[in-house]
């Protein structure tokens, strides 16, 4: 039986490194905004029973007078998040439908993920309860001091960059955000909280492409990124065409 799917896009960080003007989340790409590039990868997804989107509570009015139609048509619901990423996911799962068998958190800021990439992850939570997408690390990595000054070379071997979507199992991932986090320090990603309550988690590999918005030339990467996916569909050979193209 397929697995009924609650997503979560956390959009309410403060883009401090994006700089002036809108926040990632609202900033246009080739037209639309990133939010929305995001959201549109998975309403139509049979799985998915609902979407979440959380904002902070200064763009809330922003969000409802500008997205109030989105909202509706994507039939999403609004959540308020809180100061960091984890009070953000929490209180989206205090909302989440209890007919939800899986959980998918995705930055609303990465637009540029492949339905492929959804199906496997997805798939392998549905087995083991827990899986993310990331990149193995293949450059050298160093470790600095304050100053900048290199104090080791780390072994790449084993090292991954964690991405999103990151999916679990709904009663496992409310039940290890219900529980405090023993270091007092808020966790940067889901999995970590989840690693936190004893659970393991699988790693999907995934492309760098998958890449999240940070930074203004980020937007320029993404643009490229999704237009040579849509030349590719364009391109894709026939066998009766007369003229392919090529």
């Amino acid at each position: 039986m397929e697995s009924k799917v609650s997503v979560i896009l956390p959009a309410a960080g403060k883009s401090s490194r994006f700089g002036a003007g809108e926040k990632k989340p609202f900033t246009l790409l080739d037209g639309r905004a990133v939010w929305l590039r995001t959201a549109e990868i998975f309403v139509n997804r049979k799985e998915v029973i609902e979407l979440i989107l959380v904002v902070s509570s200064q763009d809330e009015e922003l969000v409802r007078m500008r997205y109030q139609a989105n909202l509706a048509f994507f039939n999403a619901k609004l959540v308020i998040g809180g100061e960091e990423r984890a009070d953000s996911v929490r209180a989206a799962l205090s909302q989440i439908n209890p007919n939800a068998d899986l959980v998918l958190i995705h930055d609303a800021v990465r637009p540029c993920v492949e339905p492929d990439h959804i199906d496997s992850v997805i798939d392998k939570a549905a087995k083991t309860g827990a899986a993310i997408l990331a990149t193995e690390v293949v450059q050298t990595v160093k470790k600095t001091s304050s100053d900048k000054k290199i104090i080791e070379t780390i072994p790449r071997n084993g090292l991954w960059l964690a991405q999103t979507p990151q999916v679990f199992d709904r009663k496992m991932i409310q039940e290890a955000y219900a529980r405090p986090f023993s270091n007092g320090k808020a966790p940067t990603d889901d999995s970590e909280v989840v690693e936190m309550a004893g659970h393991e988690v699988s790693v999907i590999p995934c492309p760098s492409t998958n890449i999240k918005i940070t930074s203004k030339q980020d937007l320029t990467l993404a643009s490229l990124i999704i237009k040579s996916r849509q030349d590719t569909k364009k391109r894709t050979w026939h066998p009766f065409a007369e003229d392919q193209g090529w």
